[in-house]
């Protein structure tokens, strides 16, 4: 494979190393802001939980109360989707850290074909430069026996 081409495959390899990693980025924050949104959802049902055993202490009426229970309920329902985001996208965050990982390897695995290109064709050269030094060396070595 002609020089170009493996330097082609790697710089797509690069690319898609890339992309990967970006695209990893952002489902990381994804994340990070759904297990906030989360929190939250979890904070507010404390908040209203703890709302209506005051109201109770204290005297609720009864629509009262069924519209503090029907939104602790919508809260719950909330929280539940939440969750089932969250799973979502550790999941996804799964798949693209393996597809990122392939990638990777892949581009190690061209890099390292590379270099090895590269040490075996330094090895070529210095081959080639000590024959022809040998070979001047040796040509000098006669011309000079003969003037002797």
């Amino acid at each position: 494979m002609p020089n170009a081409s493996m330097h082609t495959l790697i710089q797509l390899a690069e690319n898609e190393v890339e992309q990967h990693t970006d695209h990893l980025q952002r489902l990381n924050s994804e994340r990070q802001q759904a297990s906030h949104q989360l929190s939250t959802l979890h904070q507010y049902r404390l908040d209203y939980s703890d709302r209506l055993l005051q109201a109770s202490q204290s005297g609720v009426t009864m629509s009262n109360y069924h519209n503090f229970y029907r939104f602790i309920g919508t809260l719950d329902q909330a929280i539940t989707q939440q969750n089932s985001l969250l799973e979502h996208l550790e999941s996804k965050i799964t798949q693209q850290q393996q597809q990122w990982l392939a990638a990777k390897q892949r581009l190690n695995a061209y890099q390292t074909l590379q270099d090895r290109r590269d040490q075996a064709q330094a090895e070529h050269r210095a081959r080639v430069e000590q024959r022809e030094n040998d070979e001047l060396s040796a040509a000098m070595h006669y011309r000079l026996r003969q003037f002797n």
